[in-house]
């Protein structure tokens, strides 16, 4: 297996409670505006006010990645000012940056979520169907460590990263949304666990004594893990097909061992008003 340098970045969405954040805020008015009507990936960061998704993709490319798949929706001319116009082959931050678009289907007023926007990501650049990737959330700053374990070769088809939920400076009650991780001796998922209540969720801490948790950066071999996007069930209460869920399935599966890459750092993210100035030292 080559070094996988294919990255599928789903670009995050406005968030309610960073608009409801904003208000009391130290932001400038400028900055406010953006935040209330941009993607989060797009407010502008740091010394020279680029935004996430440019760090993002520095880091990407130092870890080794050189074409990025951005999933945005239809309407993305704010990603299109700061990445370029071509439908791919975009060069920005470094890489070659490919747009994937994801419809909303007939009859519903919005996507049907994360694992039918990596699907149709891959209907559109059927190479990926063929090729390993990695996938990540487009708002959460990865580092560089993150995705080179990521990029690295590896005797699974499929990796993922298990965050240490010790070395999340997250408050408690974020931390309790978390979806936990059941990880076997060799460092393989054995399942995703969806919110444990805090009864069970000591029986799931690793070798190390750590307790791990998903944060939504994988890597897959494409064709394996096409079939469990495309029958992804719909949840629900969200009536969304959700990547998580198609990762859960797909481990219960076994048949293609998932590795999890052990991991001790915090998670950069925006989600309020404060994370946006948690980037003001950004370069």
């Amino acid at each position: 297996m080559k070094p996988i340098t294919n990255l599928l970045i789903m670009a995050g969405g406005t968030s309610s409670r960073m608009k409801r954040s904003l208000e009391n805020s130290e932001l400038s008015d400028a900055t406010k505006s953006i935040a209330r009507s941009s993607h989060k990936s797009l407010i502008p960061l740091g010394k020279v006010k680029k935004p996430l998704l440019y760090y993002l993709i520095q880091n990407a490319v130092e870890a080794g990645y050189t074409d990025i798949y951005l999933v945005t929706s239809p309407e993305n001319e704010a990603f299109q000012q700061w990445v370029g116009t071509k439908s791919s082959h975009n060069s920005f931050a470094g890489a070659q940056v490919h747009f994937a678009i994801q419809y909303t289907p007939q009859g519903r007023d919005k996507p049907l979520g994360t694992a039918d926007a990596v699907q149709q990501a891959m209907d559109q650049y059927p190479i990926l169907k063929t090729q390993y990737l990695t996938i990540c959330n487009g708002d959460n700053f990865y580092s560089v460590k993150a995705l080179a374990l990521l990029h690295q070769v590896r005797d699974t088809p499929h990796a993922l990263i298990s965050y240490a939920r010790s070395g999340l400076l997250f408050d408690d009650e974020r931390i309790a949304k978390f979806a936990v991780m059941d990880i076997n001796t060799q460092n393989q998922l054995i399942r995703i666990i969806e919110k444990p209540d805090p009864e069970t969720i000591e029986q799931y801490r690793d070798s190390s004594g750590e307790i791990r948790v998903s944060m939504n950066i994988f890597s897959f071999e494409g064709s394996l893990l096409y079939p469990y996007l495309k029958n992804c069930p719909i949840h629900p209460l969200r009536k969304e097909k959700e990547l998580p869920e198609a990762v859960r399935n797909l481990s219960l599966v076994g048949e293609h061992p998932i590795k999890c890459f052990p991991l001790r750092a915090h998670l950069p993210d925006l989600t309020s008003a404060e994370d946006i100035l948690s980037f003001s030292d950004l370069e």
